[in-house]
């Protein structure tokens, strides 16, 4: 028969294991890292190959979400001057990024130029364009290209015309789009016959073709800089992720989307 004593010895351990329990599973949640989201605001050029390293950072990052806002990086820059709430910057060209800077709006020992790639003519499978002078011909009607005041892509095809003595000849042809993905869906479906895009967005297509790169002469370097945007709760999670945008992990990523990496 139990004694009252051993009844209470008996509760006893029950108690305390519970409280053991509880203190295992509060301790645990202790040095369990805080989950966090990231956002993101992206030139749209860098779609796909950002979505394919945010894929492999967060399978060594498990407590790291990212929600991405792709766009031309003039609008982007300007909706982070506006406010945006975002923590990471990634860019087409160096200007908005500058821009940015001069307002202290990131965090300028974070800024590294990230990326190279390069300006390409592109046209429709069928299309018998051979060259950008071929632009000037009467078969072609209508040009795509990235509206200049906001889209990188489209500046540096701006320039490229303009050194290849083209742009007031073919100023009538033009289409401008909102961001370089919509130049390459203008060609993709025809309603436009020819544009220009970077060399990375017409891998992407298998209903264009490449007429013609642009010469590295004819334009500003095409540059991708990247920092954290300044005062971000997210600031020191965002530091880390764009240091890990500069590893041999990320840039194998990169290099096989037809990225160039920039130097250091």
């Amino acid at each position: 028969m139990r004694t009252i004593d051993d009844t209470r010895r008996v509760m006893t351990r029950r108690f305390c294991g519970v409280v053991l329990s509880v203190c295992m599973v509060l301790l645990s949640a202790c040095h369990t890292p805080a989950h966090t989201t990231l956002t993101l605001s992206v030139a749209a050029s860098l779609k796909e190959v950002i979505a394919e390293t945010e894929a492999a950072y967060t399978h060594d990052h498990a407590s790291v979400d990212f929600h991405n806002n792709y766009g031309p990086s003039g609008t982007l820059a300007a909706q982070i001057e506006q406010g945006a709430p975002v923590d990471v910057f990634l860019s087409a060209a160096a200007e908005p990024m500058d821009e940015l800077g001069a307002k202290q709006l990131i965090v300028a020992n974070t800024r590294r130029n990230l990326l190279r790639n390069s300006l390409v003519l592109i046209a429709p499978r069928e299309s018998r364009l051979q060259d950008f002078q071929g632009l000037t011909d009467p078969s072609i009607r209508l040009i795509a290209l990235g509206d200049p005041s906001s889209v990188p892509a489209g500046q540096y095809g701006k320039e490229t015309l303009v050194t290849l003595h083209l742009l007031d000849k073919v100023k009538g042809k033009l289409v401008l789009a909102k961001d370089v993905r919509q130049v390459l869906a203008y060609v993709e479906t025809g309603n436009a016959d020819a544009g220009l895009v970077y060399a990375t967005d017409a891998r992407t297509s298998d209903k264009v073709r490449v007429v013609a790169a642009a010469p590295d002469s004819a334009h500003d370097p095409i540059i991708y800089p990247v920092a954290v945007v300044a005062g971000r709760p997210g600031e020191e999670v965002a530091r880390k992720f764009v240091e890990y945008l500069g590893t041999p992990a990320a840039q194998a990523i990169f290099q096989r989307h037809g990225f160039t990496i920039a130097a250091p």
